[in-house]
């Protein structure tokens, strides 16, 4: 199988000479892709697909990490892009688009009344918490989910190597759709918490009492609620996950498809908080990037234009109905199940008695990845994708799934990789 994949290995180990596991990014590292069975480097894409650097193609249903809402060289985005890029990109002063980008994020989003950009999610979930730490005067924090790579944050993820205890100390854990879990943490430090801040749907969909309920608990003690939508923003709703689920935080981190790639992050939220914005430290050179605000203004108006959050869902739909329908016509076990919003699904696979969820995923995409789809087991939609699309990932699964489940009754699923196994970077839920 190498061969397949013998220009991704041998640039691999060019690039690990250079780069500490030879990407800037976890999750499109050797760790999470079976080193030897599927491809390490991306040339190019176009729309739903990408090609490798040994010339295989696949449908991508990794979508650059969720960042390509749209496909991958849009043509409206390049061209907004293109004609700003013979403009200039950074100046010696603001530029107009930031306050025309802006001024569309306070028309979509419930709790924007200010808005300031970053460059990704880390930015902007960072920004929140130093600003509602600068709002309330207080230092602990409540998560739950992913928020990025800073040290408020990965201090409480096994990922913690290098941030003091000190700043470990201030973060608490807190589970999705168990309000008592976190009503324990902040009657345990009481008026000591700044924030709250969760992605408002990841895997799992919120109890209709869940999102409130945090809300009331924000309020009852005082934390500002902060909701990272910077995967479900301009994915669940152009509004994001607030508006579809109808509670609005008071602030509010956005980022990856709100630009189809380029780098732009966005901290949103009300105005009394925001204004703090002028006192707290939250600057950079290339926040008022005006190529990457460019490709949010082009992108933003064609998701307005085209609904693109209600195609996604619908496309999205017809992947879980296919693939509920397949589990059940192949009597799944317990360990393999769908989850999630139509238009950020997963095949979830759990550990089985004979196997863990690594070996097993491992066998997964490998399988994918010599039948044309790069996936890391969740459905990124984009606008590119096709109703064949589906079709073809549905009849991939169809192939993979059977064999999967009977390589792990005997106890196989080792003699059957052609690769490493990948490794877990961590778990947040």
């Amino acid at each position: 199988m190498t061969s397949r994949y013998q220009h991704s290995l041998a640039l691999s180990v060019r690039a690990e000479q250079s780069i500490p596991l030879g990407s800037q990014t976890f999750s499109k590292s050797r760790l999470c892709f079976p080193y030897g069975a599927a491809p390490l480097f991306i040339e190019r894409g176009q729309g739903a697909r990408v090609w490798d650097v040994d010339g295989n193609d696949y449908l991508d249903f990794a979508s650059g990490l969720l960042a390509i809402s749209l496909g991958y060289c849009d043509q409206d985005v390049n061209q907004a892009v293109l004609e700003q890029l013979n403009l200039g990109s950074i100046f010696s002063l603001p530029h107009r688009l930031e306050t025309e980008v802006a001024e569309q994020l306070i028309e979509l989003i419930p709790c924007a009344e200010m808005v300031r950009f970053g460059k990704n999610g880390t930015d902007a979930t960072s920004a929140c918490i130093r600003l509602s730490r600068a709002v309330t005067g207080r230092e602990r924090v409540a998560v739950c989910g992913y928020h990025g790579w800073q040290d408020w944050y990965i201090g409480s993820t096994t990922r913690h190597l290098g941030v003091p205890e000190c700043v470990r100390e201030l973060t608490h854990r807190f589970d999705y759709n168990d309000l008592g879990s976190l009503k324990a943490q902040l009657e345990a430090h009481p008026g000591e918490f700044a924030a709250v801040i969760l992605e408002p749907m990841n895997v799992a969909w919120p109890t209709p009492e869940f999102l409130p309920g945090l809300r009331q608990l924000c309020d009852q003690h005082g934390a500002l609620l902060i909701f990272d939508e910077t995967i479900t923003g301009f994915r669940f709703h152009l509004g994001g996950a607030q508006t579809l689920f109808g509670v609005t935080p008071d602030l509010a981190a956005f980022g990856k498809g709100m630009a189809n790639g380029f780098p732009i992050s966005a901290v949103v939220g009300r105005r009394e908080f925001m204004g703090r914005m002028e006192d707290i430290f939250f600057s950079g050179t290339f926040g008022g990037d005006a190529i990457a605000l460019a490709a949010a203004n082009a992108v933003i108006k064609k998701m307005r234009r085209l609904d693109v959050p209600a195609q996604l869902a619908e496309r999205g739909q017809q992947l879980l109905d296919g693939l509920n329908a397949l589990l059940q016509q192949i009597n799944a076990p317990s360990w393999l199940q769908s989850a999630g919003h139509p238009s950020w699904s997963f095949l979830l696979i759990g550990d089985s008695a004979n196997h863990s969820s690594w070996l097993l995923k491992s066998y997964f995409i490998q399988e994918l990845c010599k039948r044309g789809i790069l996936s890391l087991g969740s459905h990124n939609l984009n606008l590119a994708h096709s109703e064949q699309d589906v079709h073809t990932l549905l009849s991939v699964y169809a192939d993979i799934l059977p064999e999967l489940i009977r390589l792990d009754a005997d106890k196989a699923i080792h003699q059957a990789l052609d690769g490493e196994p990948i490794q877990p970077v961590f778990k947040v839920r």
